[in-house]
């Protein structure tokens, strides 16, 4: 076996194989007879068929199997000969036709491809300087919270008969819609209560029934979106014959102890209790989202070193395979928005370089801390996962019980969260009061807004 380094360029390795046949042929025999006095044929006595006929039946086929353990054996020596810190397992690209290898007729020859971990310095995460962002919860948004909850139950009476359904009314209605004189899947519907103006359905829909009086016929035409889910429906007009059976109006918002015992609270003072605390744990939840953003912006920008090349491919290809499936959803090309292709595809790069970077450095810092996940926890990210199918959680089970790498895949955020939970302990953390409105952002809207303040 001849392993000879090709390719040394920062953290990819190449080394060319080559194993000659004579060296495939007496692994051939070895195997071969190892087996021979369990193989039993007809014409000969057994473990007495010779070893050269043996070789001619059964050669072929157990080549295939020499030829994989080969393989997998000098990928392996390239590695720890050379003592690399590989980020994946050898790649193995064969040179020249395999079958002539396994006729006996050629040397097996072929490239190992490894990529190494990169080699750096961590910073001391208790010098890092961090924003977090906080806001107070008020007696407004409470009650902004509990006026809302009264609206989710709130009653309707009927309309005086003949009396126009207005904005905030309910109105009950029977509707077939129609795409070029044609019914279409989902389209139709009886005893159907639609709040006007609550935006429940397809944008016009409910203005065009602004005015309508019970016991009333009218149609309705709407143009469907272009990103509208169902694409045989994207951008089309579509025109509803709508028959309102009732039109109510909404009772007057009364907020007290008697909302408080609908809702299955003691009293109004116990339900504001409730609805505080979650509040609470809301902004709580947004500030920690801001604060782990910082941290990883924070990370990102005091390390700097080479990638892995494949490590940062496979990020890109996963998230440009995503990218591409909402293109095509929404029926938009990369011009759409606003920018070519090519530098769509280099803004998606730097981001899978940025994940990649601080994936190793969450790793690394998560290594050298002791931070683990336990399967405890695993599992009960796995049960979470299973009740958000109601009916298939055994199936769920099932799956992650079978699939290591889908495992890893829930362990993977679990770690993440634990070590940003560490960091913030340690680095230095200055907390910048914003209102709610700011608070709920996403993370980059709200750098944008505080940029300037």
């Amino acid at each position: 076996m001849q392993i000879t380094e090709t390719v040394s360029e920062g953290l990819r390795r190449e080394y060319k194989v080559v194993i000659a046949a004579s060296d495939l042929d007496q692994r051939l025999t070895g195997k071969i007879a190892e087996i021979k006095p369990r193989i039993s044929l007809k014409g000969f006595r057994p473990g007495k068929a010779p070893l050269s006929y043996l070789k001619k039946t059964f050669g072929k086929s157990m080549m295939g199997e020499i030829v994989e353990a080969a393989v997998t054996e000098a990928s392996q020596k390239a590695v720890t000969d050379n003592a690399l810190k590989v980020a994946f397992p050898p790649r193995v690209e064969p040179v020249g036709e395999v079958q002539q290898v396994i006729d006996g007729k050629a040397d097996l020859e072929f490239r190992v491809i490894v990529d190494l971990m990169p080699e750096f310095a961590l910073t001391d995460v208790s010098q890092l300087k961090v924003e977090r962002l906080v806001s107070e919860v008020t007696d407004t948004d409470v009650d902004d919270s509990v006026k809302r909850l009264a609206e989710q139950v709130r009653t309707f009476s009927p309309r005086p008969e003949g009396h126009a359904a207005e904005n905030g009314d309910t109105i009950l209605l029977d509707f077939v819609g129609r795409v070029d004189g044609e019914e279409f899947s989902g389209g139709k519907a009886e005893d159907f209560a639609l709040v006007l103006g609550s935006g429940q359905l397809v944008t016009g829909f409910e203005d065009q029934l602004v005015g309508a009086k019970a016991g009333e016929a009218r149609d309705v035409t709407i143009t469907f979106p272009a990103d509208y889910p169902e694409a045989s429906l994207a951008g089309k007009e579509g025109v509803f014959a709508v028959t309102v059976k009732e039109v109510k109006a909404p009772d007057p918002l009364v907020i007290d102890e008697e909302l408080a015992k609908k809702l299955g609270f003691d009293s109004l003072g116990t339900l504001k209790e409730r609805v505080r605390d979650q509040l609470k744990r809301e902004f709580t939840a947004a500030s920690r989202l801001h604060l782990k953003r910082r941290i990883l912006d924070a990370l990102d920008a005091v390390h700097s070193f080479s990638l892995p090349p494949t490590m940062v491919e496979g990020e890109f290809n996963a998230i440009w395979r995503q990218v591409e499936a909402e293109l095509k959803r929404e029926g938009k090309t990369a011009e759409d928005e606003g920018k070519s292709e090519e530098d769509l595809k280099k803004e998606y790069h730097e981001i899978s370089e940025r994940r990649v970077r601080l994936g190793l450095v969450l790793a690394r810092i998560g290594e050298q801390n002791g931070l683990t996940v336990g399967a405890d926890e695993v599992q009960r990210a796995i049960t979470t996962r299973a009740r958000q199918f109601p009916g298939q959680e055994q199936q769920v089970f099932e799956y992650y019980a079978r699939n290591a790498q889908a495992q890893a895949e829930i362990r993977a955020p679990i770690f993440e969260e634990k070590v940003v939970d560490f960091i913030a302990e340690l680095a230095q953390i200055t907390d910048r009061p914003v209102d709610r409105a700011t608070l709920f952002l996403d993370p980059d809207d709200a750098a944008e807004k505080l940029k300037g303040e």
